[in-house]
């Protein structure tokens, strides 16, 4: 890694941990919760990881057959890994176990929608060779 990656990698890092300790001082100070710095922190999270892995803020470059596979593989665990924690935060936040007592039905119909995105995906994109 040359020394200007480097550089630009520390900076997202530091950008992410600056987020990350504004949001967890007003939580602690205040009692509040500020959901533009959580999203904010998680985005430069994602910049961070991105520059790490591809070099680009946004995963863009010359890639060859083993960088996309490994795109491939790495988008699909990241669907399922996903799914599987939307389906653990509906049921924390609600703190139920039975379906029936969910009242937070827009965080429902995500967690539904995390089962068929695929799929649907899937079979659109097929189509596109058959």
């Amino acid at each position: 890694m040359d020394k200007s990656r480097k550089i630009i990698a520390v900076l997202a890092f530091v950008v992410f941990c600056t987020f990350t300790g504004f949001t967890l001082y007003k939580w602690m100070r205040f009692g509040t919760i500020d959901g533009g710095s959580i999203f904010f922190s998680f985005l430069a999270l994602s910049y961070f990881f991105n520059w790490l892995n591809w070099g680009s803020r946004d995963g863009r470059g010359e890639k060859d057959e083993l960088d996309r596979h490994i795109e491939t593989q790495s988008a699909k665990i990241g669907y399922f890994v996903l799914m599987i924690l939307a389906g653990i935060i509906l049921f924390i936040s609600e703190g139920v176990s039975n379906l029936n007592d969910i009242k937070n039905y827009p965080l429902l119909i995500v967690v539904g929608l995390t089962f068929v995105t695929l799929p649907v995906t899937e079979f659109i994109y097929s189509r596109k060779f058959k």
